[in-house]
């Protein structure tokens, strides 16, 4: 199995990184795109360094390297994750504006009908948000916003954040524990 993931500059890069921790441990190929902005973000929300994310993955790009093989969709893979999707990168793939890599290759996913899982970290989110979302999820994109559940019980962050990544390694029909399962 192969999965591209992308990771912008909206808060919440612990999201992204997460998924990247539990696909390495299950031994799944990843391909990462980092937005300049998520550089940032990610030295200022979380513990890890920039280096340490990269090397989460099998292979990384630079979000300007437009000619990568994630480019095209001759490049097969089982779906590309953006976590977290930032309101420009959603908006960028809503209209066809593929400004970066990020946006070429989530949109290059939509055209080949791959799995697309959007997790925007945005609230409130305005009319713009929610049309740019109902667009993508149109044209088949799963929109997947981090909303906490409660009926784990959740003792940290980080179950929380487990929570969320086992939803998304779910609609990519990945086997996790991540999620406790709802029982009568």
């Amino acid at each position: 199995m192969r999965i591209v993931v992308g990771i912008t500059g909206a808060t919440g890069a612990i999201y992204g990184i997460n998924l990247l921790e539990q696909l390495k441990k299950m031994d799944i190929e990843t391909h990462l795109i980092l937005s300049h902005w998520a550089r940032r973000t990610i030295e200022l929300e979380t513990s890890y360094s920039v280096r340490q994310v990269i090397d989460l993955a099998n292979i990384y790009y630079p979000e300007d390297h437009l000619a990568a093989a994630i480019s095209s969709g001759s490049f097969r893979h089982q779906g590309m994750i953006i976590a977290p999707c930032s309101m420009k990168t959603l908006a960028g793939l809503a209209h066809g504006y593929a400004e970066n890599l990020i946006v070429r290759a989530a949109d290059v996913t939509l055209k080949e009908g791959r799995p697309l899982i959007l997790v925007p970290r945005e609230t409130p989110l305005n009319a713009i948000h929610l049309e740019n979302m109902l667009k993508l999820a149109k044209c088949g994109a799963v929109i997947l916003p981090p909303m906490p559940a409660f009926y784990h019980r959740p003792a940290s962050i980080q179950d929380i954040v487990d929570q969320t990544v086992g939803r998304i390694l779910d609609r990519l029909g990945v086997e996790n524990n991540l999620v406790k399962r709802w029982t009568e």
